[in-house]
């Protein structure tokens, strides 16, 4: 028999420590983290804005199977200079490439969202912020090689650490930047069906 009174169960499908605490953020912390394994090999004349909603859907639904009957959310961050996508860097003289074209110019970050309902009808979105480096010098760049920060992160920087030091302006949302709009996925959660704010004042404990 099932129990009406139980929250549903929130899946997140992302490895990322940034996408979880910037949920227990809002006062979400989800019931399992089940990271999604696919190829994330950009197409080659797919744009940045649907290559990261195509990466979160995808996400999504390599672990449907594993957890019907939850709501599923995935996410995918992606740096993209014009049509360029900037990835996470393979090693350090990549990264250092990434900070010296993001330098002195604008640049976009798009996060693809996508949640799957327990009755399995899928949602996918994406939200856009515009930020601005001012000019790096190979000094700051150097120093923040070293700092190792720029590892695992897309575009080879992080907003939220010594990346901040970078960052001249930025149009849109912040939590965008650092891997999750918290807006607009507090909003695709709540206008599908789940209970926000009862889980915010109620946060459950993660299963990895």
């Amino acid at each position: 028999m099932t129990d009406t009174n139980r929250s549903p169960l929130l899946i997140l499908a992302s490895a990322s420590p940034r996408r979880k605490e910037l949920l227990l953020q809002i006062g979400i912390t989800p019931d399992q983290i089940d990271p999604a394994d696919i190829d994330e090999t950009p197409g080659g004349d797919e744009q940045p804005r649907p290559y990261a909603e195509r990466l979160a859907r995808e996400k999504a639904a390599a672990v449907m199977e594993r957890h019907k009957g939850a709501y599923l959310l995935a996410a995918d961050t992606v740096v993209a200079v014009g049509r360029r996508i900037l990835g996470k860097a393979a090693n350090e003289a990549e990264a250092k490439g990434f900070l010296s074209l993001l330098s002195g110019r604008a640049h976009k970050v798009h996060t693809g969202l996508s949640l799957i309902t327990p009755d399995g009808q899928q949602i996918t979105k994406s939200v856009t912020s515009a930020v601005k480096f001012k000019p790096l010098d190979s000094f700051e760049i150097d120093c923040y090689l070293k700092s190792g920060e720029w590892q695992g992160k897309a575009g080879a920087y992080a907003i939220q650490g010594l990346g901040s030091l970078f960052i001249r302006q930025i149009q849109g949302s912040y939590s965008n930047v650092v891997g999750l709009p918290l807006q607009e996925t507090g909003a695709l959660l709540s206008g599908n069906g789940f209970p926000l704010w009862q889980r915010a004042l109620q946060p459950s404990t993660v299963q990895e």
